[in-house]
């Protein structure tokens, strides 16, 4: 691939870290609040999306500052996959910003709260465009950092006790990937992610299994890979936005993001495949996907139900990344979106119905079709996302999933597709069903109004929903980014088949 020293990656970073800087500075004033946050997004995005017909093309953006290690320079490298990840977390920042100016409107510290929003998105971009892993274990921790004040920004017991808690998960996987990296490079002098596998079979195989076990639970801990996924539940204390951000664009997203360059930069396909750890780790993910999907069944809270949801779907793209098969890795990232679009349109219509009606749990429901329903239409066409409807994009990855999985030969993961769709038809068609069949318990209460900046974007990403479905592979959709991804990772010349 051609790589073109570009400064474009270096600027997509740098933009909401600067606005982030005057959002800090304004302090109270709400309209210049307002203005530095949709300036971050709004700009990152347009750099962003300017980088997509050169990707298409098959170029490779890079910038460098100059080497920390022998071999190991801090700088960025935009290639299919990376790109994949920011243009996912570009076009939902924005959106998630237009949400979040309503919904925390009159909250307290809201300098604060903006600020660290706008570095967060910074630093997701930086472990998108990561050239290597000491740059992407930087922005991963930074990440971390940023996350933190916002989980704590209610300050009361329930905050403070799930802030500690992220803490201690994710620094704890901070260390793990800091000694996975530090034994990738003592055996190969190298940290790159330019390679389709910079690690080989000349290595001892104590080494390969303790660096493989070291980096997927470094990275398992944001992607809630059970048993390290306690955290995210317990983080639901948190307002709605940042809800979105920790299960749609960010943080969750870092962690699969981060086990994807572990199995097709680091180690390879074919490493992996004579290894044979990736077998073990698509049965975790398939078990995961099931046990999830079970407990997120019994929750009746709306917000713990969702973070449950998450658990799953996540593991979706790991058992996927997991297959080694290329339809499997088209699943795999193009599930980032499918499930990203889709999950934040549930977070921002739970934030909604709370905002009109203080409503959540999921036995509320009743009637709320009827008094919110272009809410509730978004929420049910991301239900049936979920539950692998054609059409929609949940569709497009259990059908890339299965195909992979009998490339793959191992067709039992067919079977956890099909019961996966019957357990999330299980606790969502109930919502969906006391939301437009069954008559409002509180017929004489008012709703309070709820702004247009919160319902448009939930229509935009039940919008994309669709979009992602019936016309997934449309010119410069994701779609054509993920193959391209899928065909650097399996070495691929010609289309995936």
């Amino acid at each position: 691939m051609p790589e073109l020293v570009d400064i474009r990656p270096l600027l997509a970073v740098l933009a909401s870290l600067l606005c982030a800087g005057a959002v800090f500075t304004v302090r109270r004033s709400a309209r210049w609040r307002a203005f530095w946050s949709l300036a971050a997004a709004g700009i990152k995005f347009a750099l962003v999306w300017s980088m997509l017909p050169g990707i298409l093309a098959g170029r490779v953006y890079a910038y460098q500052f100059g080497e920390l290690l022998p071999g190991v320079a801090f700088g960025f490298r935009v290639d299919a996959l990376g790109l994949f990840f920011a243009l996912v977390s570009s076009t939902l920042w924005v959106l998630t910003t237009i949400y979040a100016l309503a919904y925390m409107r009159n909250s307290h510290s809201l300098h604060r709260f903006f600020g660290f929003f706008a570095l967060c998105i910074s630093t997701t971009v930086g472990i998108a465009f990561a050239e290597n892993l000491l740059t992407l274990f930087v922005f991963y921790e930074l990440l971390t950092v940023c996350t933190y004040p916002l989980i704590m920004h209610n300050e009361n017991l329930e905050a403070r006790r799930a802030g500690r808690k992220y803490l201690v998960y994710t620094l704890s996987g901070g260390g793990l990937i800091l000694a996975g990296m530090l034994a990738v490079y003592f055996m190969t002098g190298t940290l790159s992610l330019a390679e389709a596998g910079i690690l080989d079979a000349s290595i001892p195989h104590a080494w390969l299994l303790a660096i493989f076990v070291l980096l997927i639970a470094g990275f398992g801990v944001k992607a809630a890979l059970m048993p390290l996924h306690a955290w995210l539940p317990a983080a639901m204390v948190a307002p709605t936005p940042v809800s979105a951000l920790l299960h749609a664009v960010a943080v969750v997203k870092a962690g699969v993001f981060g086990i994807l360059r572990t199995i097709y930069n680091v180690f390879g396909v074919d490493l992996l495949r004579d290894l044979g750890y990736a077998h073990w780790l698509a049965m975790l993910a398939g078990t995961v996907i099931l046990i999830a999907s079970v407990k997120a069944l019994r929750q009746t809270n709306f917000k713990a139900r969702l973070a449950w949801s998450t658990i799953s779907q996540l593991s979706y793209i790991v058992l996927a990344a997991a297959l080694l098969a290329p339809l499997a890795a088209l699943a795999a990232i193009m599930h980032i979106a499918n499930q990203a679009f889709a999950k934040i349109t549930m977070f921002f219509v739970a934030g909604a119905i709370e905002r009109a009606t203080g409503k959540t749990r999921v036995d509320q429901l009743a009637g709320i079709g009827r008094q919110m329903p272009w809410t509730m239409a978004s929420f049910t066409l991301a239900s049936l996302s979920f539950m692998g409807v054609p059409l929609m994009a949940g569709f497009v990855t259990k059908w890339y999933l299965s195909l992979g999985a009998l490339q793959a030969g191992s067709g039992i993961f067919v079977g956890v597709m099909v019961l996966s769709g019957l357990l999330n038809a299980s606790y969502w068609l109930p919502m969906v069903y006391q939301a437009w069949f069954r008559p409002p318990a509180d017929t004489g209460a008012n709703l309070v109004p709820v702004s247009p900046m919160m319902v448009v974007p939930i229509l935009v990403c039940a919008g994309y929903v669709i979009l992602l479905g019936i016309g997934a592979n449309a010119p410069a959709m994701p779609f054509s980014v993920a193959e391209a991804a899928a065909r650097f990772a399996f070495e691929l010349k010609v289309p995936l088949e």
